[in-house]
């Protein structure tokens, strides 16, 4: 297939950036700057290909159960990203500059395994690629209870792809455990319009998911979220106490039932899909899904941006594009999705039950 290629210079790229975060741009200056930004958006479509098929087979070197998938940012993602200010700063984050514009994930099962794919394959192993940045999230967890390995590479050819150079590629490592916690996260900011991801939840809800959070951790003889309760019984407490309070469980279980899936089009019949793009109509209880071939990326990133395009603006709506093996790796790479708390709330009943 023909990869995407970076069309605009860099003074262009962050300029589109600004124009669209700037709420009395023009219509026809943001509908410029939405075509500079997909662009820029699907030219890191070749480095992910070659890091998440690299990351596939060191993951599966340490663990013969890994799960590996990759994606694009979504464009909210990124203009939230572009807004976010510190401390009252007025935002600095430029376009060109953001790292995690693609991504791949690994999921293995423990800690030892997560430690010996990211020391062993990344930090002393043999890769061309110039890290950028590496951030410890298990070691260090965020303040919000997020807990993961992300190492930034930039991507280095030698021979025939040297247009994609410099281009960054987000690496993450994570266990299970951390994945169920996270995309349990995800589920709650999309049904109940919240945004704990992003440190902008109801407090009850970034709490409750804080002391989880710590909970996981001992599980996996890892460092307690700040600010938590060291003592097991105190913490089990605490999270009884708001799991009652916020009636997590049966919220979980009606999302879950609520929904209704496309079985048939995730499988893709006959033809051997890789890509996914997923809608979901929150409202509506409703997930679309298209899928499509290795040869047809290009037309999945274009209908990709045009649903993003479509659903501008509208909070009932989210989408993603994500690369997986099969379709039974999408569900479990993004569970969020497909309303799939079943996990959680499974490790959610060992600590109530304690």
């Amino acid at each position: 297939m023909a990869w995407e290629k970076q069309k605009f210079s860099k003074k262009e790229i962050n300029h589109a950036g600004d124009i669209i975060i700037n709420d009395s741009s023009p219509d026809i200056e943001i509908e410029r700057a939405f075509e500079i930004l997909n662009n820029w958006r699907a030219c890191h479509s070749y480095p992910l290909h070659i890091f998440q098929m690299t990351l596939k087979n060191k993951a599966l070197r340490v663990d013969r159960s890994a799960l590996t998938a990759q994606r694009l940012k979504r464009i909210p993602a990124i203009i939230y990203k572009l807004k976010r200010s510190y401390h009252g700063h007025k935002p600095s984050m430029e376009l060109f500059q953001m790292q995690d514009i693609s991504g791949c994930r690994a999921i293995v099962t423990t800690i030892e395994q997560a430690r010996e794919l990211c020391d062993k394959h990344y930090l002393k192993g043999d890769l061309k690629h110039k890290r950028a940045g590496f951030k410890d999230y298990i070691a260090e967890p965020k303040v919000d209870g997020y807990r993961s390995i992300h190492i930034i590479y930039e991507y280095k050819s030698d021979k025939g792809k040297k247009a994609y150079n410099g281009l960054r590629v987000e690496v993450q490592i994570r266990t299970k455990l951390q994945h169920i916690w996270a995309t349990a996260v995800e589920t709650v900011d999309l049904f109940t319009r919240q945004a704990i991801k992003s440190s902008e939840g109801h407090p009850d809800w970034a709490e409750f998911f804080r002391l989880v959070s710590s909970a996981f951790a001992k599980m996996e003889n890892c460092v307690s979220v700040p600010n938590t309760p060291i003592n097991s019984t105190e913490l089990h407490k605490q999270i009884k106490e708001k799991e009652k309070m916020l009636n997590v469980i049966t919220r979980m279980k009606g999302w879950t039932s609520a929904m209704r899936f496309f079985d048939e089009e995730i499988k893709g019949g006959k033809r051997k899909v890789q890509f996914f793009l997923l809608e979901l109509d929150i409202l509506g209880s409703k997930l679309n899904i298209s899928s499509y071939t290795k040869e047809e990326e290009q037309k999945a990133i274009n209908d990709y941006a045009a649903i993003e395009k479509r659903h501008k603006g509208q909070k009932d709506y989210d989408m993603v594009l994500v690369g997986v093996d099969t379709a039974d790796d999408l569900k479990k790479a993004y569970p969020n999705y497909f309303v799939d708390t079943n996990e959680f709330i499974i490790y959610l009943d060992k600590i109530l039950n304690r």
